[in-house]
């Protein structure tokens, strides 16, 4: 069976700075992706190696983020421009994958 080519997409974030209702909006009803999960970590850090977690001395739920998404390799790309200008960079991973649906 072949497979239909697409780009898988995700965006690291954390929840204090990340825009989620923003971008899910768009993703959703803009751009209208084939599928979108957002992953919210139990814990993490970044370049900063400042530590994001949940524990009970910090209530803050400043967890990290993982959208993650998958589309055709074109739509993909105009997409990742377009997040490019909202997302700090190094944020944005995506890799060729494909799907188990006939092109």
């Amino acid at each position: 069976m072949m497979g239909r080519d697409v780009t898988v997409v995700r965006v690291y974030l954390h929840e204090a700075t990340s825009r989620l209702k923003e971008l899910l909006a768009y993703l959703h009803d803009e751009s209208r992706v084939q599928g979108v999960t957002v992953f919210r970590g139990v814990t993490g850090f970044g370049g900063s190696g400042k530590f994001h977690s949940s524990t009970l001395l910090d209530l803050s739920l400043d967890l990290p983020l993982v959208i993650e998404f998958y589309d055709t390799p074109e739509k993909a790309a105009a997409i990742i421009e377009h997040l490019n200008a909202r997302i700090k960079p190094g944020h944005i991973v995506y890799w060729p994958a494909q799907t188990n649906l006939e092109p």
